[in-house]
């Protein structure tokens, strides 16, 4: 999958009959969930414009709050890197693993380890990786990327599911009946346990570090980041750059509106912080602590058009409430990053040039910034997306829009136009009242019928009303 094919794989997704079911299936919950939490919690929008503050703060700020966490990191007996790019990352994290003589390697959800695509990179080096979130689990078997920022499996069936544990569980019993969540989870427990306990390195992303006291915020439902921070001997944390909060009381802040915009919870059943390696009073803990932070192209977007998209919490409020992920799901994005974030942030990461369709990937309706707890305004960015891509789109594209572009300039001429265009299509569609084809328009009348023009034009009309 590539983000330069996403005209290609979205159509594939919307005549894709499993896809189509699973999204079908989960269209609903997210939304209502996330409705009904933030309605029982009457000072919801007031924590939206407080962590929206927090976040332009600390980017604002963000050279003075990294030295300051790398500061209270190295003093609690950690250790911080900086990686440029995602294959500066990955030799961080390989080295790291080479040097304690790693062969299996646990990972909590991180979609930073996906951004730079550190399982690969561990392979490459004779480490086997093995994803320990359920949904990452799940795709990990099918050689997949997450379609959803918090449920990376949302585009399967539990079918689907079932086959894949069956294929890849050597030692699973035919007769054992996979029908329930609760089985699938349950034989995925008893996999994934012996993994821990063998693990040498422990890897687990962040959704905020906190520069008051160098701690490491991870939020996840099934307990997995706990164990694959505390087990191993080894811990490292891949986070990028703008994961940064100056205090734990604005952590506090961001957390009470990061769950219950991402899967309507009051708070997840684990939150957990994280401040070095294992204390001598410690009854477990890593030997090391490390933190891998991550650029990738983000600093060149601080105090520019694009900035406020680092505000990003990674709740996937905006994808959850998309029509178009709802319709496409977010493999045909071709990217980590899926939804309206993904089509605003990917052509940052990537280029415009690699990536020219993700702005197109929305109908503007808005709902991705009414939900957005940190308040980006994402049309506003896919706007300026946009005409970015206007550079690099076909010579095609560029001609048609030239074409209009010349008629709307010359007001006279457009309504003249107009006139003609109205007046043959009613004589075209006059019998039905409809045209099931129409040329220039093929896409569009492919699944649905254009309506013959009844009466004047838009501005004629408005014209006579006026006159009135």
């Amino acid at each position: 999958m590539s983000a330069s094919q996403f005209t290609r794989d979205a159509y594939r997704a919307l005549h894709d009959p499993q896809l189509q079911k699973a999204l079908y299936s989960s269209r609903s919950g997210f939304v209502a969930k996330r409705a009904a939490a933030a309605a029982r919690l009457p000072e919801f929008e007031a924590l939206r414009d407080g962590g929206r503050d927090i976040k332009a703060h600390t980017l604002a700020h963000l050279d003075l709050y990294l030295e300051s966490y790398e500061k209270k990191v190295t003093a609690s007996g950690g250790n911080v890197h900086y990686a440029r790019t995602a294959g500066e990352a990955n030799d961080i994290v390989v080295s790291i693993c080479r040097r304690r003589g790693a062969k299996l390697v646990v990972k909590g959800k991180t979609m930073i380890g996906e951004e730079i695509g550190v399982n690969a990179a561990l392979e490459v080096n004779g480490i086997v990786p093995i994803e320990t979130d359920l949904g990452e689990y799940c795709i990990q078997l099918r050689g997949e990327m997450p379609s959803h920022i918090i449920a990376p499996a949302v585009h399967l069936t539990q079918k689907q599911i079932a086959a894949d544990f069956r294929r890849a569980h050597r030692d699973l019993p035919p007769t054992r009946d996979l029908a329930e969540p609760s089985a699938l989870l349950a034989e995925a427990r008893t996999v994934l346990r012996k993994k821990f306990l063998a693990a040498d390195v422990g890897i687990t992303g962040a959704n905020f570090l906190v520069a008051e006291t160098g701690t490491s915020i991870i939020v996840t439902n099934e307990g997995n980041g706990d164990l694959a921070a505390t087990l191993p001997k080894v811990h490292i944390v891949l986070a990028s750059i703008e994961k940064l909060v100056p205090t734990l009381e604005d952590a506090g802040t961001l957390l009470r509106v990061l769950s219950r915009s991402a899967t309507g919870q009051d708070i997840t059943v684990y939150t957990t912080f994280t401040t070095g390696p294992r204390r001598r009073e410690d009854p477990d803990g890593p030997e090391e602590y490390h933190v891998v932070l991550l650029d990738n192209g983000r600093s060149t977007l601080l105090g520019g058009e694009f900035a406020e998209l680092l505000r990003c919490i990674r709740c996937g409020a905006c994808i959850n409430h998309c029509p178009v992920y709802q319709s496409i799901g977010g493999h045909a994005y071709g990217s980590v990053y899926s939804g309206p974030v993904g089509a605003a942030l990917t052509p940052a990461l990537v280029g415009i040039e690699n990536s020219a369709d993700l702005p197109n990937a929305s109908s503007f309706c808005g709902a991705c910034e009414s939900v957005c707890p940190v308040r980006i305004p994402l049309p506003k960015l896919l706007r300026h997306w946009r005409e970015r891509a206007w550079r690099v789109a076909p010579a095609r594209q560029r001609f048609v829009l030239a074409v209009w572009g010349f008629f709307a300039k010359r007001p006279g001429l457009y309504r003249l136009a107009s006139r003609a265009a109205v007046w043959a299509l009613a004589r075209v569609g006059r019998e039905a009242g409809h045209l099931r084809r129409l040329r220039l328009a093929t896409n569009w009348t492919a699944s649905r019928d254009f309506p013959a023009p009844q009466g004047a034009t838009f501005q004629a009309q408005f014209k006579q009303m006026r006159r009135s």
